[in-house]
């Protein structure tokens, strides 16, 4: 955990800007909202508002991501009045929280955007539960939600937007298909709920004042997952994440005392923290995030031992919500989410081929670089779903030898890929007669492993020196390894369903 922390690499300094204009952001909506003459309460919404904004979006295109900034106050407004309005109404609040956490997960078919708008609305009744807010405050929280967004939306778009100067990032993979129950964001959905029906009640035996925190675990622990196994897996990092997070808080945040200057400066640390090391560790972000949460509950004057260890005890019952749901309730295997983003990798490494042999064969339309960056995607989701394989604390040593293996296999694939891209996109690349050969032997390969059939695939020969055909035959002997880890008789599942 320390190493990818420390080591991972940050390309264009991304995860360092991301989190530095995300610092600069959330400060000045804070600000902007003690100008506007808010309470504790409303500088509180605007700056965990101003954070949803920017942590959350992510569509690929700097006009999408306007677009659906521009749409957070519209989904916000009428969970945030269902949140006060219910205030005293425990019942119909309970349901309304766990509609809105059911409807949240099943935005996620439609892709970055439904994703974004489905957290925005969790985390705005959950927010009105933190600070318990009532009918009288919708008027100030309002505001303080419209200037948040508009103060994040000028740092993001207007004063930093360096999103503009950078190529244009390749969209996530679609989802996996499927329709009714066998759509993984409809089952997702209803363990969700469920998961967040007994996070609520059993929260609520534990704490009358703090349940929402157990809805709240097991809200985040669903957020990009896919299976059950990443379910688990998350939950576990949650956990951990809070077990040193709380110790964190112990030694700073407690002693702080919510004093005003030292408790903003740690604010700003968590902040950072947070952004920055989202993208390599939720266990690390975690840690941030409930430091946020302790000095967030200093400045309210609440912040105790007692406090911080009840946390861990809601956070506990969240996980094991969240896993009661996914080993119970239309359980999503991870040998089922994993063999479909494999098989998608597999086609997408068959498509970058064939647009790069047409490409060398003189096509003026062939383009494999678009097909390159959807490889990589989904090279990247093929990772997330084999990760509770790679686990440290995996009971199954075969399994987890059998996963990593398959993971360097298909980053062979890619990186002969890539090399085959780039020798097609040189204009003094000739056409060789063998491309056409070697590229059909590369179909056959895709076609067998996709198609799950058990004739062994053959080892090419030695390539010759022509650049293609050396990519080409490495690619040739990456796929006839994967044969073997992929279809092995009684252990062709990466992980048991």
């Amino acid at each position: 955990m320390l190493k990818r922390m420390f080591v991972a690499p940050d390309p264009g300094r991304a995860r360092l800007r991301f989190a530095a204009r995300a610092v600069l952001g959330i400060g000045l909506a804070v600000v902007v909202c003690g100008l506007a003459g808010h309470s504790l309460p409303g500088a509180v919404t605007g700056g965990l508002t101003a954070l949803l904004a920017l942590f959350t979006v992510a569509d690929p295109t700097v006009r999408g991501q306007a677009v659906t900034t521009a749409l957070l106050p519209v989904v916000g407004a009428p969970v945030l009045a269902a949140a006060a309005g219910l205030h005293d109404h425990p019942v119909a609040r309970d349901l309304t929280f766990l509609a809105v956490t059911g409807a949240g997960v099943y935005a996620r078919r439609w892709g970055p955007r439904g994703h974004s708008l489905g957290v925005f609305a969790f985390m705005t009744f959950f927010v009105a539960q933190f600070l318990h807010a009532t009918p009288a405050q919708l008027p100030e929280l309002y505001a303080a939600v419209l200037l948040s967004v508009l103060v994040a939306a000028g740092v993001r778009f207007g004063l930093w937007c360096y999103e503009r100067v950078l190529a244009p990032a390749a969209a996530p993979p679609a989802p996996l298909g499927g329709t009714g129950l066998a759509r993984i964001t409809t089952r997702q959905a209803v363990q969700a709920t469920a998961g967040a029906g007994f996070a609520l009640v059993a929260g609520q035996l534990v704490s009358g004042q703090r349940w929402y925190w157990a809805v709240g675990a097991t809200w985040w622990i669903f957020v990009n997952t896919a299976s059950r196994g990443e379910t688990l897996v998350r939950g576990f990092r949650r956990v951990l994440g809070t077990v040193l997070g709380i110790g964190l808080g112990l030694l700073v945040a407690v002693p702080v005392h919510g004093a005003p200057v030292p408790t903003a400066v740690l604010v700003a640390v968590c902040v950072f923290g947070i952004f920055y090391t989202a993208a390599v560790s939720y266990t690390w972000m975690m840690l941030w995030v409930t430091l946020l949460a302790t000095s967030l509950y200093g400045l309210l004057g609440v912040l105790g031992p007692g406090l911080l260890a009840l946390r861990l005890a809601e956070t506990g019952v969240g996980a094991l919500g969240a896993a009661l749901a996914v080993l119970f309730v239309l359980p999503v295997t991870t040998h089922a989410t994993t063999d479909a983003w494999i098989q998608r990798a597999l086609r997408c490494v068959h498509a970058c081929t064939a647009e790069a042999a047409a490409r060398l064969a003189g096509s003026a339309t062939a383009d494999p670089a678009p097909r390159v960056a959807e490889l990589e995607q989904l090279l990247g989701r093929v990772r997330l779903s084999v990760a509770p394989l790679v686990h440290p604390l995996n009971p199954m040593p075969a399994r987890k030898a059998r996963a990593r293996r398959v993971l360097a296999l298909l980053d062979d694939c890619a990186r002969e890929v890539r090399g085959l891209v780039a020798v097609a996109a040189d204009p003094e690349a000739s056409h060789d007669a063998r491309l056409a050969a070697a590229c059909w032997r590369v179909e056959t390969a895709v076609e067998a492993l996709t198609a799950g059939r058990a004739e062994p695939l053959p080892h090419p020969a030695e390539p010759p020196a022509e650049p293609a055909l050396v990519h080409l035959h490495g690619l040739e002997r990456a796929l006839a390894d994967l044969a073997e880890p992929l279809r092995t008789p009684s252990r062709s599942r990466l992980v048991g369903a």
